[in-house]
């Protein structure tokens, strides 16, 4: 069978079977793949072809982008295998392109501390940039997403994000009471107008903030640091996963939330037990 054909049939059956999000990215796969094999015969398609293929194609892009692009082109080929019923081995089931390709272990990061956290944003004394801590440690935004906050996208406690990652038209973020009081006042008090931003500082004016910030208590602090630990104190204080990956982090599937959360020492994992065995 023709690998155009064959393409034109696994995208025909996602399109019954597989959301949206899943075909658009298979769609952009094989269009990348189409014109190289157009002509070619599924069965003459090669590892070593496979190889060079993805070289050519995601030499300089991230692992993950690379696994998840080698991942497709596996599913492709079983695909053909299994419901075209083409007689072949799946080219990309070699150990060095499963080396290759393989995705690189997650990297637990360690949590910063509530007492800590409490004690930077005490320590912090300038309005603005006490209340970019709060609303990042408190709300779990990106800092990208706070910086392009304006007081028309805050109703009440509840924030409309604008264009945000997931590429969804919007999202909404939820502040604690205390912190949407605190920025209607320094709205209020500055005379920020509707459509002007409330944090007017650069990412890197932000982020040299808040290393600061840290470095007041010695904590090497980044602003994701913050997001972070908004998900784990959620999380470590009894509040759902779901809750705090579809609600604080806002990710597309649990394993991203999983990532955040860092691990577990054996002294809090103690405290736990002994804290649901009220002992």
């Amino acid at each position: 069978m023709k690998t155009d054909i064959a393409i034109k049939e696994f995208l025909n059956y996602h399109k019954a079977n597989s959301r949206e999000n899943t075909i658009r990215n298979h769609k952009a796969m094989l269009s990348l793949f189409l014109p190289v094999f157009k002509e070619r015969e599924i069965e003459s398609i090669n590892s070593d072809e496979i190889h060079q293929f993805l070289e050519n194609t995601f030499n300089t892009r991230k692992q993950s982008t690379k696994h998840l692009r080698f991942t497709q082109l596996k599913a492709f080929f079983n695909f053909c295998i299994n419901i075209l019923n083409i007689n072949i081995q799946n080219p990309c089931c070699t150990l060095l392109l499963n080396k290759t390709y393989r995705i690189n272990r997650p990297v637990y990061r360690t949590i910063v501390s509530k007492e800590l956290i409490d004690e930077i944003i005490y320590k912090t004394t300038k309005t603005r940039d006490r209340l970019l801590l709060e609303i990042q440690a408190r709300s779990g935004l990106r800092i990208g997403e706070a910086l392009n906050l304006c007081p028309k996208h805050i109703k009440d406690r509840r924030i409309k994000i604008e264009s945000p990652k997931s590429r969804k038209d919007f999202e909404f973020a939820y502040l604690p009471s205390n912190i949407a009081d605190k920025l209607k006042q320094y709205i209020t008090q500055n005379q920020i107008s509707t459509d002007q931003k409330i944090f007017n500082l650069s990412y890197a004016g932000a982020r040299n903030i808040i290393r600061k910030a840290g470095q007041q208590l010695g904590v090497a602090l980044k602003p994701h640091d913050l997001r972070r630990y908004s998900a784990s104190f959620a999380s470590r204080n009894g509040v759902p996963l779901e809750v705090v990956s579809k609600v604080i982090l806002r990710h597309q599937n649990l394993v991203t939330t999983q990532v955040y959360l860092g691990k577990i020492s054996e002294e809090e994992a103690l405290r736990w037990v002994d804290s649901l065995h009220n002992r």
